[in-house]
Order: C-alpha cells, then structure tokens, then sequence
C-alpha cells in the first residue's frame, strides 16, 4: 500500500510538472503570431498572464496581436501595462508608438519613439518611424535627421533612403533627392515607388524626359497595377504630343483607380 501510495505521488508530480507553464505559453505565443494566427496567440498570451500577469513581454505580444488585428485600444492597454512593469522596455514604447500612430496621435508616436531612442539609441526603426511621423508634422528638417541617423546605423535600409528622398524632394532639393531615389534603387532595384519619383526628379532637374520615361516603364513592368506610374508617363506623353498614347496611359490609371487623371483626361483626352 505505502509503495501503490509513492508511485502515485511521483505520477503526480510529473502531472504537475507536464503543465504547460508562462514562458511556454509564450513561446506558443510567438510561433503563433508568425504564422499569423493572431488569435490564437492572444489565447496562448491570456492563458501566460493567468500565470504570471507581471510577464511584460506577453503583454507586448498580446498588444502586438490586438494591433494586427486592428483593436488598437486593445493593443495600447496592453502596451501601456508592458511598460508600466518595465519602463525601459524599448519595444514596448516602440509598439506603442505605432497603435498611437495609428490612432492619429501623432505627437505621442513621436514621444514614445524618442522614449525608444533614449533607452536603445541604436533602434533605427524608433528613428525610421519618428522621422515618417516628423514628415507629416512638416518637420522636414528633422525628418531628414532622423532617416539620415537611420542610413548611419543600417546603411541597406531602403525605405530610409527613399523617405529622405521625399522629403528632401519637398525643400526642392532634386539633386539631394536623386540621389536618394538612386540608393534606394541600388538596394532594391524592384522599388517601385522610387522609380516612379525618380523619374519626377529627372524631368524637374535636367529636363530628362526620356529617363523619366524609362523610370515609369520599369516601374510598371515591377508592377502593372501601380496606377501613378501609368499616370506619370501619360503625362510626360502628353507633353511630348503623344496623344494617343499619354491618353491610354491616362485611362489605365483611371481604371486603377487613380482620380487625379480625370482632370488630365477631361483636359487632353477629347
């Protein structure tokens, strides 16, 4: 009997011990939110909190999940708990940043970004996504900072490239923007995006109609929906009276959705 009784107190104890624990519900957590099962690892992120409801990075993970999902209240409760267990952890106000972002508070995405910055001051996506936010603050120059920190720190990141080029694009300074356009290029030669405003910088610096040409036809081949680029090249056409084809080009921009080309087609196209 006394042996029948140890047996089944091991037996218990490997019960206890199989139970899945916090960081399991974690792990799980995570694998399911790379499979983009999204609510599957916010049951797994509950089920670590019932356990161990100071485990900031489930509620970092959970925010990130809600985030995906669009509950973006959700998501910034979440965050907000994260970083009330630990204020310095970076992804969390990092993340937060992007619900707030999200949220059109944009002067808290910032803060949060900058609070980001100071704990991890090598974080090029907390300067990435403060210098888009400054961007549309009209903070040009300070945009401009931060891509330019971004492009110190991760030389091949395209998108920081381009983004300066935009906005350097906006203090009309082409040849700044040009060769931005150029690098993201160089990093990402299927960038649509930059294609299409290279080819506005080459018209608007050397008056290079035909490498603009080029830019739009090697945007469109990357991508034969992109309707600016069609819109772009209809217009160049136009301008080098070729009707017939620029208005073509116009209307398959409209059919792609692209409104401003009515306004060029109800103009040219009659």
């Amino acid at each position: 009997m006394k042996k029948s009784l140890l047996l089944l107190s091991f037996l218990s104890f490997l019960l206890v011990n199989c139970s899945p624990s916090s960081s399991d519900y974690y792990s799980s957590a995570i694998k399911k939110s790379e499979l983009k099962d999204y609510k599957g690892a916010i049951a797994d992120c509950n089920k670590a909190i019932e356990l161990d409801s100071q485990f900031a990075e489930v509620y970092d993970v959970r925010g990130t999940a809600k985030d995906e999902l669009k509950d973006y209240t959700g998501a910034l409760a979440d965050y907000n708990k994260a970083i009330e267990i630990n204020p310095q952890y970076a992804d969390a106000f990092y993340n937060r940043g992007i619900v707030k972002f999200h949220l059109n508070d944009i002067e808290g995405a910032i803060a949060d970004f900058t609070k980001a910055i100071e704990i991890n001051p090598q974080y090029f996506e907390a300067y990435y996504n403060r210098g888009i936010d400054k961007g549309k603050l009209n903070d040009y120059k300070g945009a401009i900072a931060d891509f330019t920190k971004v492009i110190e720190i991760n030389p091949k990141y395209a998108d920081a490239h381009y983004n300066r080029g935009v906005i350097k694009g906006s203090l009309n300074d082409d040849t700044g923007a040009l060769a931005d356009y150029n690098k993201a290029i160089e990093i990402n030669p299927q960038f649509v995006e930059a294609y299409c405003n290279r080819g506005i910088v080459k018209i608007n610096l050397n008056d290079d109609i035909e490498g603009a040409i080029a830019d739009y036809n090697k945007a469109i081949e990357i991508n034969p929906q992109y309707a600016e680029a069609y819109y772009s090249r209809g217009v160049v056409k136009i301008l080098l009276e070729q009707k017939e084809q620029g208005c073509l080009d116009l209307n398959k921009a409209r059919e792609l959705g692209f409104e401003k080309a009515n306004e060029v087609i109800n103009e040219y196209c009659k």
